[in-house]
């Protein structure tokens, strides 16, 4: 049974802070099928009824300040699930880098929370190659562990009040942490990549936000949660 639970947030707020996560998930442009599909059925879910998740509009920096104001707890709020949305993958690219820190300067939140997370993109370590392969494209971020503890700090004081960005998170963080494999090329590894939580300096933070919004979900929301499990 689903009980109605009351949101902090307004409709519009939700909206746009929906399709601020989905703006950040198509930053850097890389999607297998099983994505497209997954940020498919989010669209459709979540926001509008029926949306063609091709046709689906990106918002501005300047549109969710106009939403959220500056300096607010849901700006805050919303910027937390935004970093999350962008390093799900293990990787920071640049276009999400460029982004996030706009979306920082639009949200009047201070640019330096997310200067350890730039370092893992600025300092990249290539994954384990076979001897004599060409270095792979595939980068693993690898930052001190000292250097991101005041980002893991502000990550972990995200609180989940809302059912639709809840099941956002839990679809689009995966429930457990992907296989480690190889590359093969002509029968020959060409580069080993690691499992995510390997290369995901901030997994536990993935894995403990996703935990909060599957208990959010089935203790205050009473919604069935085996779909995510």
């Amino acid at each position: 049974m689903t009980i109605a639970v009351k949101s902090p947030y307004s409709s519009e707020q939700i909206s746009a802070w929906l399709r601020g996560l989905l703006t950040i998930a198509w930053a850097d442009g890389n999607f297998d099928e099983q994505e497209k599909q997954s940020i498919s059925a989010i669209a459709q879910d979540e926001l509008v009824g029926g949306m063609n998740v091709e046709s689906y509009e990106t918002i501005t920096p300047e549109e969710l300040a106009a939403v959220f104001g500056k300096n607010t707890s849901i700006a805050e709020n919303f910027l937390r699930t935004a970093v999350m949305v962008a390093i799900a993958d293990g990787i920071y690219s640049p276009s999400e880098d460029e982004l996030l820190h706009k979306l920082c300067e639009a949200l009047g939140e201070p640019k330096n929370l997310l200067e350890s997370l730039r370092h893992t993109l600025e300092n990249p370590q290539p994954v384990e190659a076979a001897s004599g392969a060409a270095s792979s494209l595939i980068r693993p971020v690898k930052p001190p562990i000292e250097a991101l503890n005041p980002l893991r700090d502000w990550l972990d004081g995200l609180d989940v009040e809302d059912p639709k960005v809840a099941r956002f998170l839990c679809k689009m963080i995966p429930n457990q942490c992907p296989f480690e494999r190889d590359v093969k090329l002509f029968g020959r590894k060409i580069v080993h990549i690691p499992p995510l939580c390997k290369i995901n300096p901030l997994y536990e933070q993935l894995v403990g936000l996703r935990f909060r919004a599957l208990t959010y979900l089935a203790d205050d929301c009473k919604e069935d949660i085996s779909e995510y499990i």
